[in-house]
């Protein structure tokens, strides 16, 4: 599981809310851009991304996954990073379905490490009750708890 991996490169942030949905995307970078992961341009890429194509980073209701093309300028190094909400942020008013308030913000410059964190992610959303308990998790302490708590089953 990524979780402890999370916590163990600072790869995460805890926030209340956010402005609206640019907002939450630029604070989901802030964990790969304190430690060089990514450059400042990278948010704004997603950013347009998103204005371009849609909401296509909402992939499950509640969960939005981040990230640009592939080769996207002002990556550095491969990795993903975990944001909680407190309060979710809508990509489209009136549509719940697109409200986001985990987000697992991806990076990529090694295309191996890239899909091996996908399937990574994949698997850890697929368990429904995990999903559940993250999106209660206030503090990495919970996020450790819930890795040890979910790898043993």
């Amino acid at each position: 599981m990524m979780l402890k991996e999370f916590v163990e490169k600072k790869h995460y942030k805890f926030a209340d809310s956010a402005a609206d949905w640019k907002e939450a995307i630029r604070m989901s970078c802030e964990p790969l851009e304190f430690d060089g992961t990514v450059e400042d341009n990278y948010k704004e890429d997603i950013i347009k991304c998103v204005e371009k194509y849609g909401p296509y980073i909402v992939i499950a209701p509640n969960i939005a996954m981040p990230h640009s093309q592939e080769g996207a300028e002002g990556v550095n190094k491969t990795a993903v990073s975990f944001m909680k909400l407190e309060t979710p942020v809508s990509f489209e008013p009136g549509d719940s379905e697109l409200d986001a308030q985990l987000f697992f913000t991806l990076a990529s410059c090694n295309p191996e490490q890239h899909l091996d964190n996908m399937s990574r992610l994949s698997e850890m959303l697929m368990n429904e009750d995990l999903v559940e308990e993250l999106a209660q998790a206030k503090t990495p302490g919970d996020l450790l708890k819930l890795e040890e708590k979910y790898i043993t089953e």
